[in-house]
């Protein structure tokens, strides 16, 4: 019996996996290159997918002029101790101007919407975005409002530093969108993908971005754990559903989702829970992931269905059934001869990946 069909088939997978990893992208999980192909829905994280995710303060407004330097210190302290982005690019904003670290007795960080913290004196401070205010009762005074949806619709992350009391400080964080991200979007979406993003950033800011990059799907202020729920409700609807992304709040969605994509600057943890990673971190590397799964699994075909017609042609003559019309009967030189033909057929269709063009 021929055994091409499920050796070769084989052999297309690992030929695609060598192609995908010239174009930088690197397959952990060899099933994602055949499931690839079935995706219909997409989502896409924004920070350090979308956009660059390098962020940068470009403007904090304070709302209070007494003990200023004193709120400067505590706000750097803060977030100091925080392991996100954004945290990262206020500290280095705030060593520039020349801020001093100081003591905290507490501090906790609260997913998806910032953290909290405490002086010295027990005083309670918050650095995040508006429901963290909302679960500490912290009011938004209309001039901090008004600050924080201007800078939104600029397409700003805008982050609230607030005591138990009052709104401090409005800070405004840009991280710039992607050079490429619009063409892969586009690319993705004529290939018949519907792609969503998915955010935790204010309504304006990811209405802002979903714009730039020609998106009308996109959900906002959205928890980790949101990421992932959104994933399985597709599933559950019989739905081969992709997810890419870079960060910790990511991974859930990254593991849940049938093909999952990571960034290749993201974090360890991203990239050891996605099937594939983009080792530039350049978006359009995922059209070319799906146009090669497509060429892949139309290769498998192909040697599926060669290998099939060899044993159902060759087989039967092999058994005599010539024989009672004509006397024929195959030499078993011959038959090995065909046999190894067959071999070397389905494996140099394989190796056609090689130079496909994706």
């Amino acid at each position: 019996v021929n055994r091409s069909a499920l050796e070769h088939s084989a052999g297309a997978i690992i030929v695609g996996v060598g192609a995908a990893a010239r174009k930088g992208i690197l397959i952990k999980d060899a099933s994602a290159i055949e499931n690839a192909c079935k995706i219909r829905h997409l989502f896409m994280d924004k920070t350090g997918t979308i956009t660059e995710g390098k962020p940068a303060v470009s403007d904090l407004h304070w709302l209070t002029e007494s003990d200023k330097k004193y709120y400067q210190s505590i706000l750097g302290s803060i977030e100091a101790k925080s392991e996100h982005p954004l945290a990262a690019a206020v500290v280095e904003y705030l060593m520039i101007d020349g801020s001093e670290p100081v003591a905290l007795d507490h501090f906790e960080s609260l997913t998806g919407r910032g953290v909290k913290a405490e002086s010295e004196e027990g005083l309670t401070y918050l650095v995040g975005n508006k429901k963290l205010l909302a679960e500490h009762s912290v009011t938004i005074n209309p001039k901090a409002n008004q600050l924080a949806e201007s800078l939104s619709q600029q397409a700003k992350t805008v982050v609230f530093f607030a005591s138990n009391q009052q709104v401090l400080a409005v800070i405004a964080i840009a991280d710039t969108v992607k050079a490429s991200s619009e063409k892969a979007i586009q690319s993705l979406q004529s290939q018949h993908i519907a792609v969503y993003m998915l955010t935790g950033d204010n309504l304006e800011t990811a209405q802002a971005i979903a714009n730039q990059v020609g998106l009308t799907e996109f959900q906002a202020e959205v928890l980790p754990s949101d990421k992932a729920d959104f994933v399985k409700q597709l599933q559950r609807e019989g739905r081969t559903v992709a997810m890419v992304g870079d960060g910790i709040n990511d991974s859930q969605a990254l593991a849940q989702a049938d093909v999952s994509f990571a960034m290749g600057h993201g974090t360890d943890i991203a990239m050891d829970v996605a099937k594939m990673t983009i080792t530039t971190s350049d978006l359009r590397a995922i059209p070319k992931a799906l146009n090669l799964s497509r060429k892949t699994v139309w290769g498998i075909r192909q040697n599926l269905f060669w290998a099939f017609i060899y044993n159902l042609v060759g087989i039967p003559i092999a058994a005599g059934v010539l024989y009672p019309i004509n006397g024929f009967l195959l030499d078993p030189m011959i038959a090995g001869g065909a046999m190894a033909l067959s071999s070397v057929s389905v494996v140099k269709n394989s190796l056609r990946l090689r130079t496909t063009k994706i």
